[in-house]
């Protein structure tokens, strides 16, 4: 034999009372089904009370309403005849002439309200029995008895586990009955409370020692998340039952815990299942779950509207009793604490309530505690609100180090404030309150870093969808596919700006389709307003990309670091600004654990930083940089010769798209410059731009005037520069523009290098970089390879990106 037990959603409507007769016909066995009222009937019914107690507020309308329901499906299920249209009259006029009375002496009492909280049961058990084949409807209020606490009341399990072995001792079948309702030993009607209909059907599957209770529901089963905050939240298979109640008691709304305790006492097993969607096979909730080692934790559940009262002061240290007060102040009003947690100096104590009940629960205490406020023992009350608490629940903690480490610094990282945590002894679950407004992004962060997802996601905001920038979008979407397949890292582009107009989306913006996007978005761009929308969708693993070249870009970075928001760029400003930004930008990056990557700043894709980062990280010891940056200005010497003259060569480059629009920005020397000084920070040195020796091979008076004038005046350097070049071909040597850092100085020129040295041989827009170190001292460590151009630049950021996702 097993019950079944269905909610109110399950018995909602006609069809989905179709749904339940298929189900129960396909049980092999001898079943019970206990039944709810229809959906949202036992609603509309107090509602009706209420009006009713006023003695002059009409309840008809609502009376009308329960009527209408029960006739629909009466209607659909029976074509409006038989039996059943009679049942369910009589019971709606022993309802109204129930309402009528209370209307008249205008008073509903609790007495009262028991009699008529019932009656949607009593009309769903008729209909379902009468409409499944052969079952047979039993009245669960004779078999239950109760005290005569009316609203709550408790069950006498002697007399009623009795009365329910002596009722079901010889029969098989169907049998259909109310769920909620009992009576006491007068015969009048109770209530079992909250949960009841649950109650109903572990209360009898206890007493005849079923071989299981199944509770069907409108979902699959215990979640490891709230499916509506997460998607990738799946169906527990199995759970004990102290996991299913610590669940349920944190918010996981599936079961109400006091109401599986009879079965939990005889080890029953409780299955979860979804009366829309039988073919799955819910969560089965018994003694000895199976758990996975590699998942210690089972699921994550949350409470919202939670309020928290800290109680504070010196003069509680080593007072005894301070607790007991503290609680039974707001036992005598019915507040319910919900997560306790306590200073080991004893000098405050926090209790999480129901933020409905914050105002009386303040004066309870203050009642309470009036004398240690007067004389200063307790310094203060403190209000929290538009809290809500969090909690992960698995019996393997116990048995696993290290839950809470991962745990507290995954939040951390996330810039997620924890404001209170609690955990027991038993290491059953632990428990603590953040901000509503942080819970979505807690659910999602702890989801993830438990491998309750199988995918890291990394979302991405995009500013700047140039030549670079649109470049990186292409790579992402190829790559894509085999990050998620081989690496289970899933790219998303959450947000992305260009000079017009930025578009945002929590789910992720086609890749292929960004621009569409872009151009029907109502948004206008808005730097500040990017960052302010970055910050308020406070979404996990998110990480901020600027493709621009823009100062004004890089003057949000600390912002967005202190947001908790990585930050990726190719634009070289923040890095090569004054020392004190860029080492503020690096300690806050470091302080909320997030990354603040630049390698794209020197040499495009070129490992030219991170390889840096791991000689200094290993303890080596810079001791000299040498090396040629500029793309440009290589490419300009590499061409130059007696058919191409320099004044050619600049055009060369512009037009080749290897130079800026306008070429003065690479001859200057300034860019080179920034590319060493960042170079020579990165190895430890606290340099400042204006610490580095530029020694330019243009004169100074060809960057004055306007770009029409370099144009017609740099033809004039053409026969200098050739004989120049003359002596050096005949020298065997080459004109490299050439970037060194040495002994706390750092230059950049024009240099000539024959064929011994490394970089004779650099051909069109490479880069070099030599690292003389204490331990690549004899031989120095070289980097050579493309440094310039969108693609390899996009390719780098690309590799930023995968530093984020700590793959």
């Amino acid at each position: 034999m097993k019950v079944l037990k269905f909610g109110g959603t399950s018995v909602g409507t006609a069809a989905n009372i179709k749904k339940v007769k298929e189900i129960v016909l396909q049980q092999e066995e001898d079943t019970i089904v206990v039944v709810s009222a229809l959906g949202g009937v036992t609603d509309l019914i107090l509602s009706a009370a209420r009006i009713a107690s006023t003695g002059t507020g009409d309840f008809h309308p609502l009376l009308a309403e329960i009527k209408n329901r029960h006739k629909q499906a009466i209607d659909e299920l029976f074509n409006g005849s038989g039996a059943m249209v009679y049942i369910a009259e009589e019971l709606m006029d022993e309802l109204e002439q129930i309402l009528t009375g209370i209307t008249l002496v205008g008073e509903l009492t609790a007495k009262t309200l028991d009699r008529i909280a019932g009656v949607g049961e009593r009309i769903s058990s008729h209909l379902v029995a009468q409409f499944i084949p052969g079952a047979v409807r039993k009245d669960s209020a004779g078999l239950i008895q109760t005290d005569s606490n009316f609203g709550k009341a408790r069950v006498d399990f002697n007399i009623t586990n009795q009365k329910i072995r002596e009722e079901f001792a010889e029969y098989s079948g169907i049998t259909v009955m109310p769920g909620f309702i009992a009576k006491n030993a007068k015969g009048e009607f109770t209530t079992l409370g909250r949960g009841g209909s649950d109650y109903t059907a572990a209360i009898l599957a206890a007493a005849l020692k079923v071989d299981s209770l199944e509770i069907w529901t409108d979902v699959d089963g215990f979640m490891t998340a709230d499916p509506h905050v997460i998607s990738k939240a799946y169906t527990i298979p199995e759970l004990t039952y102290s996991e299913a109640m610590e669940l349920s008691h944190f918010g996981a709304k599936v079961i109400y815990p006091p109401t599986i305790l009879p079965v939990y006492q005889k080890g029953i097993p409780i299955r979860i299942k979804n009366t829309f969607n039988p073919e799955n096979e819910g969560t089965l909730i018994l003694s000895n779950a199976h758990t996975p080692r590699e998942r210690p934790i089972k699921g994550i559940s949350s409470i919202s509207g939670i309020s928290l009262v800290t109680l504070q002061g010196i003069g509680m240290v080593g007072v005894t009793g301070i607790s007991m007060r503290l609680f039974t102040a707001l036992a005598s009003i019915s507040v319910n604490v919900i997560l306790i947690s306590q200073a080991s100096s004893e000098n405050s104590i926090s209790v999480a309530i129901d933020e409905h009940a914050v105002e009386g629960a303040e004066s309870a205490i203050r009642a309470e505690f009036e004398k240690e406020i007067e004389t200063g023992q307790v310094s203060k009350i403190d209000i929290e609100r538009e809290l809500s608490i969090v909690a992960i629940v698995g019996e393997n903690m116990k048995h696993t180090t290290g839950i809470a480490g991962k745990l507290f610094s995954t939040i951390g990282k996330n810039g997620i404030n924890i404001i209170a945590i609690a955990q027991g002894a038993s290491e059953l679950n632990i428990s603590w309150v953040v901000k509503t407004s942080e819970l979505r992004k807690t659910l999602n962060v702890v989801h993830e870093s438990f491998f309750l997802s199988e995918n890291v996601e990394l979302n991405v905001f995009l500013m700047g969808v140039g030549t670079v920038g649109s470049s990186l979008l292409q790579q992402l979407q190829k790559q894509q596919q085999k990050l998620l397949d081989e690496k289970h890292l899933k790219m998303k582009l959450t947000g992305v700006a260009n000079s017009r107009k930025m578009v945002f989306l929590r789910d992720g913006i086609e890749m292929s389709s960004f621009k569409e996007k872009l151009e029907k978005s109502e948004k206008k761009s808005s730097l500040k307003g990017f960052v302010d929308e970055m910050k308020d969708m406070n979404i996990y693993n998110s990480v901020f990309v600027d493709c621009t070249a823009s100062d004004e870009v890089s003057n949000f970075y600390k912002e967005i670091l202190s947001a908790n928001i990585s930050v990726v760029t190719a634009n070289k400003v923040a890095a090569s600004s004054s020392y004190e930004n860029y080492i503020g930008l690096k300690n806050m990056a470091k302080q909320k654990g997030v990354k603040f990557l630049f390698e794209t700043n020197v040499g495009a894709g070129l490992p030219i930083i991170n390889t840096l980062n791991d000689l200094v990280n290993s303890g080596d010891r810079i001791l000299k940089i040498e090396a040629v940056l500029s793309g440009t200005l290589n490419f300009i010497f590499n061409t130059i010769s007696e058919e191409i003259p320099l004044s050619k060569t600049i055009k060369m480059a512009k037009e080749q798209g290897y130079s800026e629009p306008d070429p003065r920005m690479d001859l200057n020397g300034v860019d080179v410059a920034r590319k060493i000084l960042i170079l020579a920070r990165e190895s430890g040195y606290p340099l400042e731009m204006e610490d580095i020796t530029i020694e330019r091979f243009v004169p100074d008076e060809f960057f004055d005037g306007s770009l029409d004038d370099f144009w017609k005046n740099i033809a004039q350097l053409d026969d200098g520069f050739e004989e120049k070049r003359l002596k050096l071909e005949e020298e065997n040597k080459k004109w490299r523009f050439v970037a060194q850092y040495e002994n706390g100085k750092a230059k950049i020129g024009l240099q000539e290098v024959d064929s011994r040295h490394p970089f004779y041989d650099l051909e069109g827009s490479n880069n070099l970089v030599m690292y003389t170190t204490e331990r690549y001292n004899e031989f120095p460590m070289l980097i050579k390879g493309y440094g310039a151009g969108a693609s390899v630049t996009a390719a780098g950021v690309f590799a930023d990106l995968i530093k984020v996702s700590n793959i």
